[in-house]
């Protein structure tokens, strides 16, 4: 899961762009970069590994010049924090091309082997995002003409829709010409439009991932971008949109709203904190009803993300609600630290349990969901320390069943602690002496409520079905394979300090 955002104005956008990073950075702490385009048409990049604050000091963004710009934030999917993977990459030609992506390709292997053969056109890295750039640059090169009319734009973004197959929201900039947005037939990744009027005749754009981005910039919330819609916006600030693909089944991704996005987002015209709170709604009624000889004593949410369902469940119940954990919050999210060593070691460094909250009780804890187990295992071994008599579990999203293909970092199933696992055995392997998951049927009914419109989401990691439809066992399969040859490419590289911080140095410019 990664964060874009792309701005059009009329004065420099360097620090907008990365303000909006700032705001993002939940959605990727591995990597951040930022590329312009300066008045002489040159592209400006600066992009290393760590975060927003530390990737961009005021050396770096006195040399972002320019009204026009595109920003990532990265986790990797694929196992590699390699910098040369960092967001945004550029192409030289057609014209000069940046782009930024979030989401995951799924037909990545055969889109790599056909750029090399049809297009000639050589890929440097793993990155299925650098794969993306090649085929629009390769579709763009096929109109002979300078400078490109809109129309060409819509044209070439439409074959290379219908090239590409998986999940994707993506900003790109073209050299001479502006900034394009586009997203997937799907709509799977999210994407959101805000406009700021200067005057009368100019307006600035932005598109980010998410609404916060542009509240934090006073940009207006204008719309998501249409699922297969394209998004041109020129350098002197032209709005143009045109549907460029048949969209498909509206299929957003469900496990924005239970983990992912901030709750003061909005997105698919749904408000995440109102989903999380029903999420809340509808566990408590749960357990209210299947669950009511339980002697809790207290509901304690594991922060933060599932705070706001905990208040909903503890007030149906009517328990006391309490913070029983302080939270260092200079540690990152451990769900997207890479490697499961790493996300162990750092839960102790991030969460500190409360003990006057905890001894002597029958606590329920709520967590939003329970991926891979190690963080709930270690917190629950914490919990038990402080003196809990009984630990009870809750968790507002379903059991994670099946790997995710679309750009979320669970594409192993045997790494998922609910694999092959009914709930007792999860239970046991966990800790917890008693562990209720949310129904899917009742997440699926607590997010839509926002937006009525939209009947079914991309929720396969709950329920094993693929929306792109083109998921096959073999390709799983496939993916394991890849992510432990990328894991082991990555931590040889790593033992090599000195090639990389060359690497840091020639990227970051």
């Amino acid at each position: 899961m990664c964060g874009v955002v792309g701005v059009v104005g009329f004065s420099p956008v360097n620090q907008s762009i990365y303000d909006a990073l700032t705001v993002l950075q939940h959605r990727g702490q591995d990597a951040a970069g930022i590329v312009t385009i300066d008045e002489n048409d040159f592209f400006r990049l600066r992009k290393a590994n760590g975060l927003v604050q530390d990737v961009f000091q005021s050396q770096h963004m006195q040399r972002l010049q320019g009204n026009i710009g595109i920003g990532h934030v990265r986790y990797p999917t694929a196992g590699s924090s390699s910098v040369s993977e960092a967001q945004p990459f550029y192409v030289n030609a057609p014209y000069g091309i940046t782009l930024a992506h979030n989401g995951n390709l799924t037909n990545t292997a055969e889109l790599r082997n056909n750029i090399l053969k049809k297009a000639r056109r050589h890929v440097n890295t793993y990155s299925d995002s650098e794969v993306l750039l090649n085929i629009l640059a390769s579709e763009l090169d096929k109109y002979s003409v300078y400078p490109l009319t809109p129309d060409n734009i819509f044209s070439a973004l439409e074959q290379v829709n219908n090239i590409i197959k998986g999940a994707y929201a993506c900003v790109a900039m073209i050299i001479g010409h502006g900034l394009i947005a586009f997203r997937d037939p799907h709509g799977i990744r999210p994407l959101v439009i805000g406009k700021r009027v200067i005057n009368e005749k100019q307006s600035e754009y932005m598109v980010a991932s998410e609404s916060v981005a542009l509240d934090t910039l006073d940009f207006e919330f204008v719309r998501d971008v249409e699922p297969g819609e394209v998004i041109y916006i020129s350098q002197d600030g032209q709005f143009y949109s045109k549907q460029s693909t048949q969209r498909l089944e509206y299929r957003p991704c469900i496990f924005e709203y239970v983990y992912f996005a901030r709750p003061d987002s909005l997105m698919n015209g749904i408000s995440v904190y109102q989903s999380r709170i029903l999420m809340g709604q509808k566990l408590g009624q749960k357990i209210a009803r299947e669950w009511h000889a339980l002697d809790i004593d207290v509901v304690i949410p594991i922060p933060e993300t599932s705070c706001d369902a905990a208040l909903e469940i503890a007030r149906i119940l009517n328990k006391p609600y309490r913070q029983g954990f302080v939270k260092n919050r200079y540690v990152g999210r451990t769900f997207i630290m890479p490697g499961q060593t790493v996300r162990r070691r750092s839960v102790r460094r991030k969460l500190n349990a409360n003990r006057i909250e905890f001894e002597g009780k029958n606590v329920l804890l709520v967590d939003d969901s329970i991926v891979r187990g190690t963080t709930s295992q270690e917190i629950l071994e914490m919990v038990r320390s402080v003196g809990a008599k009984k630990i009870y579990l809750a968790s507002a999203a379903p059991e994670i069943r099946y790997p995710n293909v679309y750009g979320i970092d669970m594409p192993v199933a045997n790494e998922l602690i609910a694999y092959q696992r009914n709930v007792e055995e999860i239970a046991q392997a966990i800790g917890a002496d008693k562990l209720i998951y949310q129904d899917l049927a009742d997440l699926v009914d607590a997010v839509k409520e926002g937006n009525p419109k939209i009947d079914k989401f991309e929720s396969s990691v709950f329920d094993g079905c693929y929306v792109t439809g083109d998921i096959s066992d073999a390709y799983l399969a496939n993916l394991q394979n890849s992510r432990r040859d990328i894991t082991n490419n990555a931590k040889n590289q790593a033992n090599s300090k000195e090639s990389e911080n060359l690497e840091i140095y020639n990227v970051g410019g």
